[in-house]
């Protein structure tokens, strides 16, 4: 069983106590991001609440890891296609299954 730590974060001045299996600095981190983003979308002059902010930045983060998601199955199959392309142009005995 992994051990939960609590973390102090502030985020759009707002305090809260995160708890996580994650390490304290990667919480840290992680609110440091959605802080970040939130921010971001507020100083476009666009939106003032802070509550309608965070959801805009919550779809500007889920794009990003929509994106990456999509990115990293892309790589995965060209890196399959040419490892298939690797093995057929070893010798027999070394192809593998």
């Amino acid at each position: 069983m992994s051990r939960k730590s609590s973390v102090k974060v502030t985020i759009v001045g707002e305090e809260y106590t995160i708890r996580s299996d994650e390490p304290a600095e990667h919480t840290r981190a992680v609110a440091k991001y959605v802080d970040e983003a939130i921010r971001s979308v507020m100083n476009a002059g666009a939106t003032v609440e802070s509550h309608k902010a965070a959801i805009l930045a919550a779809l500007e983060i889920t794009d990003e890891l929509f994106k990456s998601r999509d990115g990293r199955e892309e790589l995965a199959e060209r890196m399959h296609g040419i490892s298939s392309e690797l093995r057929r142009l070893l010798p027999p005995g070394k192809r593998g299954g």
